[in-house]
């Protein structure tokens, strides 16, 4: 299948690796030019713009950072929308603001062009092995159709919903990992408090309840101090972000978010926000006075 790339940033440079090792055609853009040149080396076809992966691809992925670079990418100049046929097919992987995802689709619609929602999560390791998770909205046809293309960077695609159903998800993907990592830097901050050794609190509780993915990827990196960033807080930052700002768009209330926020907020201010969101327990040692480094 020939298939469109926008942004090879992070995640988007090994996720279009993986789609070729698939045996698709790519067309690829970004404003970095050594990323388009390293894409063209694994055998993608570079273009200088958005509008010229659309003169060649009915079908084209994005993966930008957030909502202004989407709607860019899509209905800027140089866009998209300037040179798509009608019934091109747009899956934004990028993770963004749902109500900005509705915002767009429906101009894109305007022009006779789809879109698919299709948010990721795993972070970079993932998207090298290919096993992220991909969460989607959108048209169910247009899902099952392009499944497998999906497959092909995933460990799992889900079908949510309408379209913003995927980045809702993602959305609340965050949320609850933002808050499962508080959690756990509360929770050693009171151990080592305590005079208890973090790293055999954490071989009890791993096995209960309270065990989880958070746990056993964020509690090592915590009690190593190796802040080295898988997803970086000034990208978790962005995210929580666009949770709060799609609940005050529908009145909902989020006062952990917030609170959450506020200490990522923190930490960007102590020059910390190209670390790994695991320096959350950064914020805690400094206000207890404490170190749960081993």
């Amino acid at each position: 299948m020939k298939i469109g790339f926008i942004g090879l940033g992070i995640m988007g440079k090994p996720m279009s690796k993986n789609l070729l090792k698939a045996g698709h055609e790519l067309v690829v853009f970004d404003f970095n030019e050594a990323s388009v040149a390293e894409a063209a080396a694994a055998g993608a076809k570079g273009v200088k713009s958005s509008a010229e992966v659309a003169v060649e691809c009915e079908t084209i992925i994005t993966m930008v950072p957030n909502s202004p670079h989407v709607r860019a990418v899509c209905l800027g100049e140089g866009g998209i929308a300037e040179t798509a046929k009608k019934g091109t097919l747009v899956i934004d992987m990028s993770s963004i603001d749902p109500v900005e995802t509705k915002a767009i689709g429906a101009e894109l619609a305007e022009k006779g062009i789809e879109l698919m929602d299709a948010p990721v999560s795993g972070g970079e390791p993932k998207a090298i092995d290919g096993t992220l998770s991909v969460m989607v909205g959108g048209n169910k046809t247009a899902f099952d159709k392009y499944y497998d293309l999906l497959m092909a960077m995933a460990g799992s695609v889900v079908y949510v919903g309408d379209l913003g159903s995927g980045n809702v998800a993602k959305l609340a993907n965050q949320i609850i990992v933002a808050l499962n990592i508080a959690a756990v830097s509360e929770a050693f901050t009171l151990a080592k408090k305590c005079g208890t050794d973090p790293e055999l609190v954490y071989q009890a509780i791993r096995g209960g309840l309270a065990g989880s993915a958070v746990l056993d990827a964020k509690a090592p990196m915590m009690m190593e101090h190796n802040f080295k960033p898988g997803f970086r807080i000034e990208l978790h930052i962005k995210d929580l972000t666009n949770a709060l700002n799609a609940s005050h768009a529908i009145s909902a209330s989020l006062p952990l978010t917030a609170q959450i926020m506020e200490i990522m907020q923190s930490l960007k201010a102590d020059g910390c926000s190209m670390d790994d969101h695991s320096a959350i327990v950064k914020y805690y040692e400094r206000v207890s006075d404490v170190s749960v480094e081993k």
